[in-house]
């Protein structure tokens, strides 16, 4: 997206504005598929306002906002794949869904799913012969592995692969058992508080739809399609308890065809029952009322407020406003080749500055996580830094960046006084007084000054004499 649109702010928005454009094509022409027109249009709508909501932070582009566009496109293609059975296609679709895993680990369960839909279509067209069916299956496996082997192949022949195993395999794995069950009921009711919020009606058409589908018998052929569909996206977004509010992007789908379902079976059910035209349109008419309902609970957001605005009052005392005026002062006192090194995760300081990390740890909340990796991963987030030497430090006292926990190892941080305070000095302090108010102190004037926030960053630059 970045290479299309450019490494900026606004190159960043129109990619999520191209992908979700693309999604909501695909979604419209799945549900057309699945059912008829109407309801595309319906589901269409209706992702169209919910996947760009505050509720699930839609405005910001997420891994699982391409993990719907792969899992939609592999979707669309594997309904053709059904019809026709052309090898090339199971080969493509599988590819696609391999794609959302790609994106984010939690898209293995599309590629289950897809390979459910060919089994169950199998076993249910009464075949003399399993072999078809087979081999299909072994095609759709081939492509949902090829990209994954893609990328094992470039690991290995960059040398990252121990470092690609760990973090995606053997590091994910204790990630994704570190809620306890009990924390995640109590995450998944808070979280469906925040991402219903105002669009709670939307999400009760969702249920019902189910209900229509089981009882309604023209959908006989698709019911069992859209609702596993529906519960593969469920089981991506629950994987590790954790619920969080932008997890739910990948479950907007399902749910909007849900929507369009129930409206649709509706409105098909009052017309064979009664020839008013006013009852008939009913349906339509609450839907469209509910989707205005849901804008006007969120009208400052989508109607009002400025994006700086938005970003206090959804990220708080995060420093992402700050970042960018950190990142102009960086970019002005180093040299395209110098490195930065960031203690916190604020991985959009380079972005902005267009320089490069001085270590691999752009996210430090792993290094406050309690596990047996803690204490290892900071000494080697320290040696890199070490041996980088970087121009410039930026340490981030902001809670948020850290996500310290009363167990967590904090070598990191002794280290970090006695280093900054041999080589570094400091030349730049910014606070963060209120969601109106931020102090930028720099040069001389960062030095002695303090206690206007709790909310802090400081940045050092490396002494001459230290070279």
């Amino acid at each position: 997206m970045m290479l299309l649109f450019g490494q900026t702010i606004k190159g960043i928005h129109l990619g999520l504005l191209f992908v979700n454009c693309l999604s909501l094509v695909l979604l419209f022409l799945i549900t057309r598929k699945l059912l008829n027109p109407r309801a595309g249009l319906i589901a269409a709508l209706s992702y169209a306002v919910l996947s760009v909501s505050p509720t699930v932070l839609g405005f910001a582009a997420h891994a699982t906002h391409f993990v719907v566009l792969a899992a939609l496109a592999g979707t669309l293609l594997l309904l053709f794949c059904l019809e026709n059975g052309k090898l090339t296609f199971y080969l493509v679709s599988g590819s696609l869904f391999g794609l959302a895993f790609l994106m984010k680990q939690q898209g293995i369960f599309f590629v289950f799913w897809g390979g459910l839909v060919i089994l169950y279509a199998g076993l249910s067209s009464r075949l003399e012969s399993t072999k078809p069916m087979v081999r299909r299956l072994l095609v759709f496996a081939a492509g949902a592995i090829l990209p994954f082997l893609s990328v094992v192949v470039i690991a290995l022949l960059s040398g990252a692969f121990q470092k690609f195993w760990f973090w995606t395999f053997k590091y994910s794995s204790e990630y994704a058992v570190a809620v306890p069950l009990s924390l995640g009921l109590e995450n998944i009711k808070q979280s469906l508080i925040e991402v219903t919020d105002g669009f709670v009606w939307l999400w009760i058409m969702a249920v019902l739809g189910v209900f229509t589908l089981i009882i309604n018998k023209k959908c006989k052929d698709m019911r069992w399609i859209i609702i596993s569909f529906a519960l593969a996206s469920f089981m991506s977004v629950s994987v590790g308890f954790y619920f969080r509010n932008h997890y739910y992007i990948v479950l907007l789908p399902a749910v909007a065809i849900l929507v369009g379902s129930f409206i649709d079976r509706t409105q098909d059910y009052i017309s064979r029952k009664c020839s008013s035209k006013l009852l008939i349109t009913l349906p339509l008419l609450i839907f469209l009322g509910v989707l205005v309902w849901g804008v006007n609970a969120h009208r400052n957001y989508f109607l009002y407020d400025k994006p700086e605005a938005l970003v206090k009052s959804i990220y708080g005392a995060n420093p992402f406003l700050e970042s960018i005026k950190i990142a102009e002062f960086l970019r002005s006192e180093t040299k395209p080749d110098d490195r930065v090194a960031v203690l916190g995760s604020e991985p959009q300081i380079f972005f902005y500055a267009h320089r490069r990390s001085a270590t691999g740890y752009i996210y430090t909340y792993e290094l406050m996580a309690v596990h047996d990796y803690s204490l290892a991963l900071q000494q080697e987030m320290i040696r890199e830094i070490e041996r980088a030497s970087p121009k410039f430090l930026v340490l981030v006292n902001v809670v948020y960046s850290w996500l310290i926990r009363p167990e967590s190892e904090m070598f990191l941080f002794r280290w970090f006084h006695e280093y900054s305070q041999k080589y570094y000095r400091l030349v730049g302090r910014v606070d963060l007084i209120s969601p109106r108010e931020t102090s930028y102190l720099w040069g001389e004037a960062a030095k002695g000054a303090g206690g206007k926030s709790p909310f802090y960053l400081l940045i050092y630059e490396r002494r001459q004499a230290a070279h």
